[in-house]
């Protein structure tokens, strides 16, 4: 079974990574990762759709908007090498998800327990903005990541978009619910069929960090509840 997953997984990042469907992201990622940013003009970018990362067997799905243009589109992978990510990691290692409190590039031996990252966009989109008719594209992507990963029991939503776009997609895998994207709102949790769970949290954008919209202790106990939820024994730092 756990070959399969795996399987399944490793063939779905190859597809995402290669996707074409929409032309004004492909551009957009592809100009960033040939111009770069100063401070990264040595790195080779990604520059291509940035795929799942995480354990096939993951009981926790962590789902974000998108990557960043000098983050996951230059590393390769979801929330690596920006501010939010070095968030985000570092709350999952301090709950025990992931092995390192830094995710630095995909080499730098980062593994995470019992959690899959994924993005209702995998393309980097120009102001941190896809659009309605790419995150309607990219829904495929997050319908196939959720069939191949299909044992999960608790979502994490990171900030108001990745929520809809996650309520939208739900039930075209058969998880029915009657949930609107106006609950939205920072701690929340809603119990879905078949003993899952969704909860909710402010996306860990320097926007709402800088301003204390969002704090350390408040995204750490998203996923201490999320751990709970999932009934994963928290143990930090080991993956």
């Amino acid at each position: 079974m756990l070959e399969g997953r795996q399987r399944c997984l490793f063939k779905l990042n190859t597809a995402i990574a290669a996707c074409e469907r929409c032309p004004r992201l492909n551009q957009y990622i592809l100009q960033v990762a040939l111009t770069r940013r100063r401070a990264y003009r040595h790195w080779e970018y990604w520059g291509k759709p940035v795929p799942n990362f995480g354990d096939a067997e993951a009981k926790i799905l962590v789902v974000g908007l998108a990557p960043a243009a000098h983050g996951g589109n230059r590393t390769g992978r979801l929330f690596t090498g920006d501010a939010s990510g070095d968030w985000l990691f570092r709350a999952l290692y301090e709950v025990g998800l992931a092995s390192q409190p830094e995710s630095l590039h995909r080499e730098d031996g980062m593994e995470l327990r019992h959690t899959l990252i994924t993005a209702v966009c995998h393309c980097a989109p120009p102001a941190n903005k896809p659009t309605r008719e790419e995150l309607q594209q990219c829904q495929h992507w997050m319908k196939a990541t959720l069939r191949c990963v299909q044992q999960w029991e608790v979502a994490v939503t990171l900030g108001r978009v990745a929520f809809e776009w996650t309520l939208r997609t739900l039930p075209e895998v058969g998880v029915e619910h009657t949930l609107k994207p106006s609950q939205f709102a920072h701690g929340a949790e809603f119990a879905l069929p078949q003993g899952r769970w969704l909860l909710c949290s402010y996306h860990p954008s320097q926007q709402n960090t800088f301003t204390g919209r969002l704090t350390r202790e408040m995204l750490r106990a998203v996923f201490e509840r999320a751990v709970q939820l999932a009934s994963l024994e928290s143990r930090r730092g080991d993956a």
